[in-house]
């Protein structure tokens, strides 16, 4: 066993008491540090700032940056500059403490919504909403159900052949009864493709043979436009996907129509009793745009052409889930006719959301000419933009049953991503 010199355990000692001056002395700061994220995003032109105690420094390791840097002693301010990542390095004394990623994304823009509209969905073949007892001469019974159909099945097929709409369902149910054959039916099911067969049954006193379901091909009602993109007219509405009202299941979406919209009055919400928007399509029942996509953060589609709001009608720059913070917010919508307007709110609570989520923030309604109209949020506000400092930062979902001044709210991020539009695009290399 080696035995330590004097002059090296004098050395050791120094050492560790010199680490704990500084750990000691520099306690602070590194535990203000801790709270800064790993990963800082931000568009050309926006600026990202952090204070920091005076022992710190922070220092960009790429010569030609794609932020704007400069660190006064007492806070950082990063300026995006040009679309690209970079790294920050944090230090006291020399010593390397945090490391941040800065990524800086394409300059993006988007026109905020608020306007009532008309909504009609096509459904993927014809929804099953239910089952019905046919009244033969020897009984009643339900083909459709000894069939094993189910309330939200989607009939796709019959006899291989494709099915849109309800009419063209008769003439397969009407031929089969009257030859005595069976019909191949495929559906469409949660957990995938279903095929089964079904013999229609001739009903007591008539000609008429039935498959003892009902059946719905379409579905319709309002809600609120929150953006477009003007470049590609592409939008999202809504905020949240839109269900049957019989089997309360998503609606699978062959296409769609948007339309104006006009309210027509108000049922004021109250605890346990959510209000709604009564509205009726506009009287010229003009289509503005298609629809391609139901999903959980709304309807996605195409507008024929520009629309305006009359309030906000320039494009703004959005806010990622990590940039929203609690405190004011507006949003826009309607509750006259078709006027939009501003109302003040306040954003509650917000998570700095990594992956889709369609409860992302807690939002509260505080403008006193709202809550008298309408008690807070109502069924038919969904989808109404919500802008904080000048940005989008994301959409009503729903209201609070028991609280109907407050409700959810989703980040704007992931219904651009729901709508084909990817702000995280890569920047194209230059040709050498």
């Amino acid at each position: 066993m080696k035995v330590l010199t004097y002059e090296l355990l004098r050395k050791i000692i120094g050492g560790i008491l010199l680490v704990s001056l500084i750990a000691i002395g520099f306690a602070n700061p590194i535990q203000e540090y801790i709270h800064i994220p790993k990963d800082i995003t931000v568009f050309e032109g926006q600026q990202y700032d952090f204070s920091k105690a005076a022992p710190v420094s922070a220092t960009i390791s790429s010569e030609q940056s794609t932020v704007a840097f400069n660190d006064n002693g007492n806070g950082v301010k990063l300026t995006g500059t040009r679309p690209g990542k970079e790294e920050m390095m944090l230090e006291i004394a020399g010593f390397p403490i945090k490391k941040v990623d800065v990524n800086v994304l394409k300059d993006f823009k988007i026109i905020p919504g608020g306007q009532s509209i008309g909504v009609k969905l096509n459904t993927v073949g014809v929804l099953v909403v239910g089952h019905h007892q046919v009244n033969t001469s020897s009984g009643k019974a339900s083909p459709g159900e000894t069939a094993g159909i189910q309330v939200g099945d989607i009939i796709t097929s019959i006899n291989g052949e494709k099915i849109e709409k309800m009419a063209d369902v008769a003439p397969f149910v009407q031929d089969a009864g009257e030859s005595g054959k069976s019909l191949n039916i495929t559906l469409k099911r949660e957990e995938g493709e279903v095929k089964t067969e079904l013999t229609p049954l001739k009903e007591d006193g008539g000609n008429m043979y039935k498959l003892g379901l009902y059946i719905r091909d379409s579905a319709a009602g309002i809600g609120t436009m929150t953006f477009y993109h003007p470049e590609s007219k592409k939008y999202g509405a809504l905020g949240h996907v839109i269900s049957d009202m019989d089997t309360k299941k998503p609606i699978v979406v062959e296409d769609g129509q948007i339309l104006r919209s006009t309210v027509t009055s108000i049922e004021k919400g109250s605890n346990g009793n959510p209000g709604e928007k009564l509205a009726r399509f506009s009287s010229d029942k003009k289509v503005i745009g298609n629809i391609t996509r139901n999903s959980p953060f709304g309807i996605f589609g195409k507008l024929n052409k520009d629309i305006t709001n009359g309030v906000v009608d320039e494009a703004l720059p959005i806010a990622l889930s990590h940039q929203v913070k609690e405190g004011p917010a507006q949003i826009l919508t309607v509750v006259d006719n078709d006027e939009v307007k501003k109302f003040d709110i306040e954003i509650v609570s917000t998570i700095p959301q990594k992956f889709p989520a369609t409860k992302g923030m807690v939002i509260k309604v505080t403008d006193s000419e709202l809550l008298e109209k309408t008690g807070g949020i109502v069924q038919g506000m969904s989808g109404s933009p919500i802008i904080q400092d000048g940005r989008v930062i994301g959409a009503v979902t729903h209201v609070f049953v028991n609280d109907p001044t407050s409700g959810y709210g989703v980040h704007i991020e992931w219904m651009l991503n729901e709508a084909g539009i990817d702000i995280y695009e890569k920047p194209q290399e230059k040709a050498s």
